[in-house]
């Protein structure tokens, strides 16, 4: 196994980790984290910890990419590990925090949508030796995601001293650009998906 691949399982490792976390009901096992009132914001050190975790996920993303492409290291497994690492990191924090009412409902419900329609295109149109590289779009709406969900893991600290929640915008706008983008690539695609019809 090669140096990205073992950033990827690490990457995996850590967005288990974060989920768990989160999830588990510490009130109910006799602990709760310390809350910490910062002007008027409360900041529970639960979700700065998964702040954390989700943070350094994030950057191993960038780096197992780069590795794997700078000396020429893609593999098969890397490309199919590195997919279930970001949905792992990214769908998963989005449930829960759909769940605790952070963000709307309706949040994850598109993304995960929009995931399942855009990789059963990927897959089609794979297997007809037709790749799409990732659109502008796309990076943008990874972007936004990443940073909005870090602002909300962090409640918004700074911005929300001035009660502007930032975070909870740019997750707002990585779904509206996940939609634009997953339309994006379905055009991209629809000759493949109907070539027999």
């Amino acid at each position: 196994m090669n140096l990205p691949n073992k950033i990827t399982i690490t990457r995996i490792f850590l967005a288990a980790l974060m989920l768990v976390l989160l999830l588990i009901p510490w009130h109910d096992l006799g602990f709760d984290f310390p809350t910490y009132l910062i002007n008027g914001e409360l900041l529970n050190l639960k979700y700065v910890l998964a702040g954390i975790l989700f943070v350094v996920a994030s950057l191993t993303d960038f780096i197992d990419g780069y590795l794997a492409r700078s000396r020429n290291m893609v593999t098969d497994f890397g490309k199919v590990a590195d997919a279930i690492a970001d949905k792992i990191l990214v769908n998963g924090l989005l449930i829960i925090l759909a769940y605790d009412r952070f963000i709307p409902v309706i949040v994850p419900v598109i993304i995960i949508t929009r995931d399942i329609v855009v990789d059963s295109c990927k897959m089609i149109s794979g297997e007809h030796g037709k790749v799409v590289a990732a659109s502008f779009l796309g990076k943008a709406k990874t972007m936004c995601m990443m940073i909005g969900l870090t602002l909300v893991l962090f409640n918004n600290l700074p911005f929300s001293l001035l009660n502007f929640r930032l975070g909870n915008i740019l997750v707002l706008i990585a779904t509206i650009l996940s939609i634009v983008s997953g339309c994006q690539y379905y055009y991209n695609v629809k000759s493949i998906l109907f070539k027999n019809k």
